[in-house]
């Protein structure tokens, strides 16, 4: 198992499936290529100051590290967004949420880049 580094990797899994969870959010993505599984972390700020996010970073480390890779799909790239609720959630809860998450079938919620959502795109004036 392989860990994610580029942010361009990052952002094509972002637009990949997801599923929530009260810990995380569980992004991933199917590749075309036969490589190794991937995997990243990510914290973002509004989770607290610098030692918070990195301890968030590390409980999410160790559930991939103590989670049997069968469980994960071959040529998938996944991201682990965590939420502040791990810090104080139970470790062996969010084993079993990761789990969990990984069997569920995930749903699609492509990003639209550049809009708010629940507004429409602007529309050209009609010729008089």
């Amino acid at each position: 198992m392989d860990r994610l580094r580029q942010r361009a990797d990052f952002l094509a899994v972002a637009n990949g499936a997801r599923v929530n969870s009260p810990a995380f959010v569980l992004q991933s993505r199917r590749r075309d290529d036969s490589g190794p599984i991937r995997i990243g972390f990510t914290v973002t700020k509004k989770n607290g100051n610098a030692p918070e996010r990195n301890r968030i970073r590390r409980r999410l480390r160790e559930l991939v590290k103590r989670l049997d890779p069968v469980s994960m799909q071959p040529h998938h790239d996944y991201v682990l967004v965590g939420r502040r609720d791990a810090l104080s959630r139970d470790f062996a809860t969010m084993l079993d949420d990761l789990r969990i998450a990984l069997t569920k079938p995930a749903r699609h919620t492509p990003k639209a880049r550049g809009q708010r959502p629940g507004h429409a795109a602007a529309t050209s004036r009609k010729p008089d």
